[in-house]
């Protein structure tokens, strides 16, 4: 359905994937990623009505955002010799939701479950081993990348790892560290530029007591 009417050619309210990844349907405020499309659908059980509107598919923008960047952050861990995180029965609910008739709403609310864990550690609230980060990154490339198909690279090359993303984070993390020279020795015109630009290019950028932290806008 399309904002609770039946999707349908004869009542010219059917959308086109085209048109979604364009946004030139009149109906639609904005363009949506393919990646967008795909975990909008997966939220829902696939025997369950699905309800398109614009509301819906930005909700769902979000939600992806949130996932792809838990998932990043689980790369920058680092491991700890005890843990205060239990991750050993993600995989076997993950399975249990797919056996369930292909339940994959319930797989997405447990890789949230997963991305809740990996931002307590990330922030210091929380610890993981070294098996606990191994066994989150299996998590996600069976049930994220293989499974439900969801791309987590940004550089268009195919590949479903972190390794994917360190050049792209390297050349970030080179360009925070001018800035961060830039504001110790006072030069605020290259560090506002710096921040600015990025922020224009569409990262969120924060200054922490260590330094700095940064992220894709939501």
């Amino acid at each position: 359905t399309i904002n609770g009417q039946k999707m349908g050619k004869s009542l010219g309210n059917f959308i086109t994937l085209d048109e979604f990844f364009t946004g030139s349907h009149p109906s639609l405020e904005q363009p949506y990623s393919p990646m967008t499309i795909r975990f909008f659908i997966l939220q829902a059980q696939y025997r369950s009505t699905l309800d398109f509107s614009n509301e819906a598919l930005q909700a769902s923008e979000k939600a992806l955002n949130r996932m792809l960047e838990g998932w990043r952050r689980l790369y920058e861990l680092t491991p700890s010799e005890t843990s205060t995180i239990d991750v050993k029965g993600l995989r076997a609910k993950c399975y249990e939701a797919m056996d369930d008739d292909l339940n994959t709403p319930i797989v997405i609310a447990h890789l949230f479950e997963a991305c809740r864990l990996i931002n307590q550690v990330n922030d210091g609230k929380a610890t993981a081993t070294a098996d606990d980060i191994k066994e989150l990154k299996e998590l996600f490339d069976i049930f994220l990348i293989d499974i439900l198909g969801i791309r987590t690279d940004i550089l268009g090359n195919g590949a479903s790892s972190g390794e994917a993303l360190k050049p792209f984070e390297d050349a970030v993390g080179l360009l925070l560290d001018i800035r961060a020279k830039a504001k110790a020795s006072k030069d605020w015109t290259t560090s506002d530029l710096i921040r600015n630009r990025l922020g224009e290019i569409g990262f969120d950028i924060k200054d922490t007591k260590d330094g700095y932290e940064w992220s894709l806008k939501k």
